[in-house]
């Protein structure tokens, strides 16, 4: 019996990891995690928020704090664009000057190409999402 339980808690935690993405910040400390589904959770795994397969993002109470657009765009709760995501990963802010970059590998650099942060296999307009509304602040 005793190892049909600890069986099921290494399942259960390679089901955890296997899903959630470990957003990291320049010391590699964890700062939290973006599970597939969308979910954000700081690294004590309590829910700070959620991407939205429509590009809403939410607070962790469900109210909408803001929006990525398919182009890129993103919005704070008024529709007021905060900011950008070019396809090449520069990150950019409503004026159009680049703010920071976001590297195929998951980097997370600030306009100086200073590592700020690590996104790993996280989705590149999420890990974008995640500098603007929940982790990182590059401005």
């Amino acid at each position: 019996m005793k190892i049909n339980s600890v069986f099921t808690v290494a399942l259960l935690c390679l089901t955890f990891f296997s899903f959630s993405q470990t957003i990291q910040n320049s010391s590699y400390s964890t700062q939290g995690y973006i599970k597939e589904d969308g979910t954000v959770q700081n690294a004590s795994y309590s829910t700070l928020g959620y991407f939205k397969s429509d590009g809403t993002v939410q607070n962790a109470s469900y109210s909408t704090i803001g929006y990525i657009k398919s182009d890129g765009t993103i919005q704070n709760s008024n529709y007021s664009t905060i900011g950008y995501i070019k396809e090449d990963g520069t990150i950019q802010n409503s004026s159009y000057s680049t703010v920071g970059y976001i590297k195929n590998d998951g980097t997370i650099q600030n306009s100086s190409y200073r590592t700020i942060g690590y996104a790993k296999n996280v989705k590149s307009k999420w890990a974008a999402g995640a500098v603007f509304f929940f982790f990182f602040h590059l401005n």
